[in-house]
């Protein structure tokens, strides 16, 4: 298998290097891409240039936030256990002091 893959984006032809291993990969992103290059040209009807300088910024943007999201995702769980910890004591120490009326 060759170490290069012809693709078409906007109605043009490319040839980009990949391996083997990595076409699979590479053939989603180039939908994806191409799909998006697309919508945006329907919106814009601007050129090419410009519709892949603000695609590509798009997708620059959506990767950040993805990049980040796991972080804070962690974060928000870290915050829902503490949560339940507090309210789990809350409970106990309520269960205690309701014991303890009882028996005065």
């Amino acid at each position: 298998m060759s170490n290069t893959l012809e693709i078409k984006l906007l109605g043009k032809e490319y040839r980009v290097a990949c391996k083997p291993e990595e076409r699979e990969g590479l053939l989603a992103a180039v939908a994806l891409l191409d799909g998006k290059l697309a919508e945006a040209g329907d919106k814009t009807k601007g050129n090419h240039e410009r519709t892949a300088v603000m695609v590509a910024l798009n997708l620059a943007h959506e990767l950040l936030v993805a990049r980040d999201t796991p972080e804070q995702h962690a974060v928000a769980l870290e915050q829902e256990t503490i949560q339940r910890r507090i309210d789990s004591i809350e409970a106990k120490l309520d269960q205690s002091l309701a014991q303890h009326e009882q028996l005065f």
